[in-house]
């Protein structure tokens, strides 16, 4: 069997983990979902119609041919649509009484690590349009750095929007000092970056409040731009000059669970960064060249696709129309900090 690949025009490609979210039920018993934070981040984006390749391998097994279909539903092409005959990996998720996720991997000799980052670079160098490439989350682990950080190396050194979401998952690495200093050195090779207050207490960054380990971990990179997620409390866009805009839901929002949320979050700020002319020509420092009514655009946008994904149990991304629909009906609350 060869998965299904789409015609559309690439302009953002993802590598990174896709793997089933063994979601336990409140009866005790474990429902198979589609996940993995690239996989879906990749979805979401192919969702909002942005031309995307994912670049990792899919397994043959029944969980393969799983993820495979929702990537064919998205939209979203595959660099390598022969799958392989290692198995899919595998996360347990327990949720809280605030639907909140946490998460054990199975992930040792699975279909979507076997990458190369030559591999992943030639992938990339045969799309002429692309324009952002993404990674983060489990990709960020030790043991796979040396697949993923000379690819984002080369992806900044070829002129491309290097995005890399902290996201971190501290049950996948036995070592939290060398899982640290992995992900620091991918942020290295970011212009955006994307955390949570989650991921700087993980990180053990240094501040009296999430915005000042925010600030402190975007001075530790080159980066120019840093979003930061705050739950319930909206989100933080900051720019390396200090500027910051924050945004949050005007109107109440029914969380199911929250599995996604920051994934469904990221896409929607990247179909927002998308529609600027300069990103859609390449001009990269143009396109990052962010005023206030910009950072209230690519928020809202971000703030109300993460609303909509918590509304669904797992991670069920919107549609553009969806997002637009509701920005439009709730514009989320915007200020300057």
């Amino acid at each position: 069997m060869v998965f299904p690949s789409t015609p559309k025009v690439v302009h953002v490609a993802t590598a990174g983990e896709a793997l089933i979210d063994l979601i336990e039920d409140a009866d005790g018993r474990l429902r198979p979902c589609a996940g993995g934070a690239v996989y879906n981040l990749t979805r979401a984006l192919g969702l909002q119609g942005v031309g995307t390749l994912y670049l990792n391998p899919l397994s043959q097994d029944r969980f393969g041919r799983l993820l495979a279909e929702g990537i064919a539903q998205a939209g979203v092409a595959l660099a390598l649509p022969q799958p392989v005959h290692e198995p899919t990996s595998l996360a347990v998720v327990g949720l809280d009484a605030q639907g909140k996720a946490s998460y054990s991997f199975y992930r040792e000799g699975v279909a979507d690590r076997q990458v190369s980052a030559q591999g992943l670079i030639t992938a990339c160098e045969a799309q002429p349009a692309l324009r952002i490439t993404i990674t983060g989350c489990l990709a960020l682990a030790a043991e796979d750095s040396a697949k993923y950080l000379p690819w984002l190396q080369a992806q900044r050194a070829g002129g491309r929007l290097v995005v890399v979401d902290a996201n971190l998952r501290p049950a996948v690495v036995p070592d939290m000092d060398t899982y640290r200093a992995s992900v620091m050195a991918a942020l290295q090779q970011a212009h955006l970056i994307k955390v949570s207050d989650d991921d700087l207490d993980t990180l053990g960054v240094q501040g009296t409040d999430a915005l000042a380990r925010a600030r402190a971990l975007l001075a530790s990179t080159p980066a120019p731009w840093l979003a930061l997620t705050l739950g319930a409390g909206g989100a933080v866009l900051l720019a390396r000059d200090g500027r910051a805009w924050h945004s949050a839901e005007s109107a109440q929002v029914a969380v199911i669970d929250t599995v996604g949320a920051g994934d469904c979050f990221l896409a929607g700020l990247l179909v927002a960064l998308m529609q600027r002319p300069a990103m859609q020509q390449g001009a990269l420092a143009d396109a990052l060249q962010l005023g206030a009514d910009d950072a209230q655009h690519l928020l809202a946008h971000a703030v109300a696709s993460a609303s909509l994904c918590v509304m669904q149990t797992g991670c069920t991304p919107p549609s553009l129309a969806e997002v637009v629909a509701r920005t439009t009906a709730h514009p989320p609350v915007f200020r300057t900090l």
